[in-house]
């Protein structure tokens, strides 16, 4: 039997782009290498841990909304879970498809995380345009440099970071004003969608929140005891006072925006624009999960539109129709009825997702060689074992109707499609690593050490989707062991 009926979807109405998926080029064993991370903080964080920033300047940040990203500090990137992560990320739907359902980074968990206001204007605006000698001037006025002429790239300083968007912080006081936790969530998007792509070889964005939210949602990646933690120190009132972090339970103590996080809206930065869909997780809001719509296709166009080549766009007219739509945020937010079980769902959303979802990223019987997986037995009785007793759970079903008995019917079939595949499969040849010594490259290979995550991942994980029994408390991020300690959030001046 073909894999690929196996591994799925096999209804590709809603995951129509499977064919330039990377999922398919490690079915085909053409690539099993790392995704790699780009980023240009390094510098600052380091800069950062020889000298705290000035007591002015944090409050400035906490002002503008930017202070829970600088306490929750820099951590490691992980670029292996990542990796696992981007191969399960659909840009149908925007989010990630395991075989337990679907789970995705709402706004909820920017918030949350990282503190960030997700209520307020769109980030947009004209790309401007101006000379280096105009940018320098800016530069010296708004930031207290100038850089070099050639350190310039158009509106970039270097390639690291557009002067762009220093337009929204000329007025501190108005810059709270925005949704930057919204225009990082596009822009995260926008990077999860690229990187999902066959040929790519890195990723940006919000690494770091894609991590702390798979430790936080699918339990077993939870890093463990002994693991590194983020650091969030203490908070230093002036040179003489030093008040000690806050405990756990303070983290909850803010202004959070629960009916927004439900919000069916876009997401805009700029040229980037990214639909949030919580209406396809809301067993994680306390929620009953019904069949979700087909994907639209002109929210898939707007992939193509991008700065590039485009200075002096006005964004905000060119993306009028989504400005409005998000101008109407709080009339297109979604509401379901509340569940106790969270695995709760509407009849007939299982078999609708098996038949449309990619159960499986690659066959279990089949690692990459190079990596130094080999194959054996324990892979192919471990799948088999578990198949049979599902098999055995849904024998002990007892349906009460013809659509019950049909949807069995469908669950069964498909487990003995997995039972073939897994016994039937073998590779065409038996190879050690010395004799598949893959070649020099550019990319970074899986080990066999570093495999465990994507073989987690491929497999059966267990993954916390279903949230709080109410949506107004973020109840479902799981820490079975405190921190060092945590940095309190202000409550709002209405309180």
């Amino acid at each position: 039997m073909d894999r690929r009926v196996v591994c799925g979807p096999r209804d590709g109405t809603v995951l129509s782009q499977q064919s330039q998926h990377r999922s398919d080029e490690i079915l085909d064993g053409d690539i099993d290498e790392v995704l790699q991370a780009k980023s240009a903080d390094g510098k600052f964080w380091k800069n950062l841990r020889e000298q705290d920033l000035p007591i002015r300047v944090q409050q400035i940040l906490h002002q503008i909304g930017f202070y829970g990203v600088y306490r929750c500090g820099r951590i490691q990137y992980d670029c292996h879970l990542i990796t696992a992560l981007v191969e399960r990320w659909r840009s149908e739907t925007h989010s990630f498809h395991f075989r337990v359902g679907e789970a995705t980074i709402t706004l909820q968990d920017v918030q949350v995380i990282w503190g960030l206001p997700i209520d307020g204007e769109p980030v947009s605006g004209t790309d401007l345009e101006r000379t280096s000698v105009q940018w320098q001037e800016y530069c010296m006025q708004y930031i207290g440099f100038a850089p070099e002429e050639g350190a310039l790239k158009g509106s970039r300083l270097g390639n690291l970071v557009s002067l762009l968007y220093l337009a929204k912080l000329e007025d501190i006081v108005a810059a709270r004003n925005y949704s930057w936790g919204s225009a990082v969530l596009a822009f995260l998007y926008r990077e999860l969608c690229n990187a999902s792509e066959k040929g790519k070889a890195a990723i940006g964005g919000a690494l770091q929140l894609v991590q702390i939210w798979a430790w936080s949602r699918i339990i077993p990646l939870y890093p463990g005891l002994g693991a590194p933690r983020v650091h969030m120190g203490p908070h230093q009132i002036d040179n003489n006072r030093v008040l000690p972090g806050a405990p756990y339970g303070a983290m909850w103590n803010w202004d959070f925006n629960p009916q927004l996080w439900r919000s069916i809206c876009p997401l805009i930065f700029y040229a980037i624009v990214e639909m949030h869909h919580p209406e396809r997780v809301l067993r994680r809001f306390g929620m009953m999960q019904n069949i979700s719509d087909q994907p639209d296709t002109r929210d898939m166009s707007l992939h193509k539109i991008t700065r590039s080549n485009r200075t002096g766009t006005d964004w905000i007219l060119q993306h009028i129709l989504y400005i409005t739509r998000w101008q109407r945020r709080y009339d297109i937010v979604i509401q379901r009825q509340p569940i106790s079980n969270k695995r709760d769902t509407d009849r007939g959303y299982w078999e609708w997702y098996n038949n449309i979802t990619r159960h499986f990223v690659s066959s279990s019987t089949d690692r990459r060689v190079e990596s130094g997986y080999q194959l054996g037995d324990a892979p192919v009785l471990q799948i088999v074992t578990q198949q049979v007793n599902t098999i055995q759970t849904l024998f002990q079903s007892k349906p009460v109707d013809v659509e019950g008995y049909r949807q069995l019917v469908a669950q069964l079939e498909h487990k003995v499609q997995i039972i073939a595949v897994a016994i039937t499969h073998q590779p065409q040849q038996t190879a050690t690593p010395s004799d598949t010594a893959p070649t020099t490259s550019h990319r970074q290979r899986r080990s066999s050490s570093q495999m465990s995550i994507g073989s987690v991942e491929r497999g059966d994980i267990g993954v916390d989707i279903a949230g709080p029994s109410t949506a107004y408390t973020p109840q479902d991020y799981y820490v079975p062991q405190l921190p060092q300690d945590y940095y309190v959030p202000q409550p709002s001046q209405d309180d």
